[in-house]
């Protein structure tokens, strides 16, 4: 089984990273150097603008170093890397699956299966954890909602009905996500998705995890010869993950929604660290961001056991457990992808 990896986060906006023999150098005004070896790092992650030497990104590709550039806030810019990986085949089978309706059909009907039976596996946790504090009616109709709903997405006969059951499940699911922050409820309230941009600060904090979780899963498919922008439910679009978007709609509950409520609920972070623009839009600061990543890295050193694997593993694994079913289903090794359902 391939290990959790280190990821090196750089949030400083003036930062500079360089080569040095077998080290990375960061460099940013009137701070001293920072020296870290090239063979503990698996991905480098830069908020910045300043740059990267050629040089480092060189080492990056010859040691399969997934290097990322995303702004200060967190909008993913640009990715480097080498010679694609893995079997041209493979990626064949993939183009021609997503090409026919009703192979994609099967494929992203089991990730929608298993995107709105976790998403229900959230609500049901906050009324089994905090049924005394809660508008138990609320959350209870969405969970009965979500459950209809899990019937009428295995009947779907087609993508395009998928994707209005899972647009139905998402808004419903999203209408009681406000119920479930217990803390500092005025400053983080929450009426519903806006993105690009963000329109309060729970969305701020939920859209820069979504970003986390997309750039790590488009890393195991492309780790694996998997092309990341090729999807079965999300159809291409120029720029656009499709692929990784399909694979982390399944853990996305589990790793970014549970995560935000707890940074809040648990009082991790405070209203102080969000910049509001004249624009409406809400940023964070980079001491919040610090703060997330922080608690990003310690979730994905948790363990759950695997539903379809029966062993345990890191939670930061789920993006290349989930990339290497799909592959193997690909193959034609799996009768059928096996989706991630929330224990």
């Amino acid at each position: 089984m391939k290990r959790v990896g280190n990821v090196l986060y750089v949030t400083n906006p003036d930062a500079y990273l360089a080569l040095e023999g077998d080290a990375i150098v960061i460099s940013a005004a009137e701070k001293p150097k920072t020296r870290l070896p090239l063979l503990n790092i698996d991905i480098i992650v830069c908020f910045t603008y300043v740059g990267v030497s050629p040089a480092l990104m060189g080492a990056c590709v010859d040691r399969k170093i997934s290097l990322t550039f995303l702004n200060p806030n967190g909008r993913f810019l640009a990715s480097v890397g080498g010679n694609i990986r893995g079997n041209v085949l493979l990626r064949k089978h993939q183009f021609a699956i997503a090409e026919s309706e009703t192979q994609s059909l099967a494929i992203a009907k089991n990730m929608v299966l298993a995107k709105i039976y976790n998403q229900r596996k959230v609500i049901e946790r906050a009324l089994r954890d905090h049924y005394l504090v809660i508008n138990m009616d609320k959350l209870t109709g969405v969970s009965a909602k979500l459950k209809e709903n899990l019937i009428s997405a295995k009947d779907a006969s087609s993508t395009k009905a998928l994707i209005a059951i899972e647009g139905f499940v998402a808004k419903q699911y999203f209408s009681c996500f406000d119920e479930m922050i217990l803390q500092q409820k005025s400053e983080f309230s929450f009426n519903g998705r806006s993105r690009r941009p963000p329109l309060d600060r729970m969305n701020a904090l939920l859209s820069f995890l979504y970003v986390l979780l997309t750039n790590e899963t488009r890393s195991a498919l492309e780790g694996l010869g998997l092309d990341p922008y090729v999807g079965f439910l999300h159809k291409d679009r120029p720029g656009r993950p499709s692929l990784a978007l399909d694979i982390m709609e399944e853990f996305r509950p589990l790793l970014c929604d549970r995560l935000a409520l707890n940074l809040v609920n648990r009082r991790q972070i405070d209203s102080s660290g969000f910049l509001i623009k004249e624009s409406g839009a809400v940023l964070m600061d980079e001491d919040t961001r610090k703060k997330v990543l922080v608690a990003w890295q310690d979730r994905k050193k948790q363990e759950i056991e695997h539903p379809f694997l029966k062993e345990k593993i890191p939670y930061g694994l789920l993006p290349h457990v989930q990339s290497l079913l799909l592959s193997r289903h690909l193959r034609g090794d799996l009768d059928a992808y096996p989706p991630f359902f929330m224990e």
